[in-house]
């Protein structure tokens, strides 16, 4: 009996498994356990492509991962200070969310919303809110945008479309520029033989001839041109020339500032096209910019992370150069928005509505795709480019 009893304190202080030793240690072990757990969460969180953000019962943010900085415009210690309503207006989508979500303690989702939040415009978000289970109310925000996807689809969607306009808009311009010389060879023929008083009316036919012509030559601007080269070009060199034409011409009396990532790779392409593809934002942002104050903003960046898949077996799109055209004019109207690549389209009395939808096409046949936003009270056209690969 005497060793039964001695050796009840060695169990007592000993370290096995399910023993009454193992009772003090075991809380501490489980906060360990659950810290460990929330350590692991938090780098799962900041690792993810979407924007995270964690609210508490009265909305006040309590964890936002890296990508949720660049959703709102802010960093993560001055978001984490600051409620919902601070970043959303109180109408916006979220907060209905939100408010779904406490309700059936289930996970509700917007697949396409549209947010305005304090600095900027978000046409196309995925908006997912889920609680957490804690008992507190809290709810996991999950925010996918969505707006290069859509321009892509909508490219893609049109270009069956697109290639038919191509191939009438060569015909159209082959058959009237045929006539069109005729008629202003024989023109010409009858000015040389007319009297003083019709001398003029013959004249005449040829300016409108001429008129026509140049029409034409705009029209055709639309067929399909193959893209013989595909040089490893330079983007900067290409925004270098851009830049000089602007500030000796329809930008002179502007602010042009540059913010370039020098170690961009090439983009493959061919110069020419992409000249003329910035000349035209440039051109547009200048005429939106106001005349006191007016700046343009030069923007260039390697995402290395944009890479969609496209339909009808094209495969991978992946498009890591980032070009950014900005002014500080008044915007777009809500209207036009959805249509501001389509031919036709202006804001401006005089506009042909040709510009930006010669450059969608320059862009396409380049194999990028540009799109439009509101960021901070400026107006942002990106292009995203494939980059040289290989020597």
């Amino acid at each position: 009996m005497a060793l039964t009893a001695a050796s009840a304190p060695r169990e007592r202080t000993g370290a096995g498994t399910g023993t009454p030793a193992d009772a003090p240690d075991a809380p501490k072990d489980r906060a360990e356990d659950r810290a460990e757990s929330w350590a692991d969460g938090r780098a799962c969180l900041n690792a993810l492509a979407d924007a995270i953000l964690v609210v508490d019962r009265d909305n006040a943010i309590r964890f936002a991962n890296p990508a949720a900085e660049n959703l709102l415009r802010s960093s993560r210690k001055a978001i984490c200070r600051r409620t919902l309503a601070q970043y959303f207006p109180e109408d916006s989508p979220v907060f209905s969310l939100l408010q779904q979500a406490r309700e059936t303690g289930s996970t509700v989702a917007d697949s396409d919303a549209s947010l305005e939040s304090r600095q900027r415009a978000i046409p196309h978000v995925a908006v997912h809110a889920s609680p957490v289970g804690d008992g507190a109310g809290s709810i996991v925000l999950s925010f996918r945008e969505q707006s290069i996807v859509h321009q892509i689809d909508r490219q893609l969607s049109h270009r069956s479309a697109a290639r038919s306009v191509s191939a009438m808009a060569a015909l159209l311009a082959h058959e009237i520029r045929n006539p069109l010389s005729g008629i202003k060879g024989a023109a010409q023929l009858l000015e040389s033989a007319a009297s003083a008083e019709d001398r003029p009316l013959a004249s005449l036919i040829c300016e409108e001839a001429d008129r026509l012509n140049a029409l034409v030559d705009r029209f055709e601007i639309f067929a399909d041109r193959p893209l013989v080269r595909r040089d490893g070009v330079n983007i900067h060199e290409v925004l270098g020339r851009v830049r000089r034409t602007a500030e000796y011409g329809f930008a002179k009396s502007l602010r042009i500032v540059e913010d370039y990532d020098p170690s961009l790779p090439p983009v493959p392409g061919d110069r020419d096209r992409l000249v003329q593809v910035f000349l035209n934002l440039v051109k547009n942002a200048a005429e939106a910019a106001p005349d006191r104050d007016g700046e343009i903003r030069l923007r260039t960046a390697y995402r290395a992370g944009v890479r969609i898949t496209a339909p009808a077996g094209d495969g991978a799109i992946r498009l890591p150069i980032v070009v950014s055209v900005e002014d500080n004019g008044p915007g777009i109207p809500g209207e036009l928005r959805n249509h501001l690549f389509d031919p036709f389209v202006t804001t401006k009395s005089a506009g042909s509505g040709l510009g930006l939808a010669l450059v969608a096409k320059l862009v396409e046949e380049l194999g990028g795709v540009v799109e439009f936003d509101r960021d901070n009270g400026r107006t942002v056209f990106q292009v995203r480019l494939p980059a040289q690969e290989g020597p």
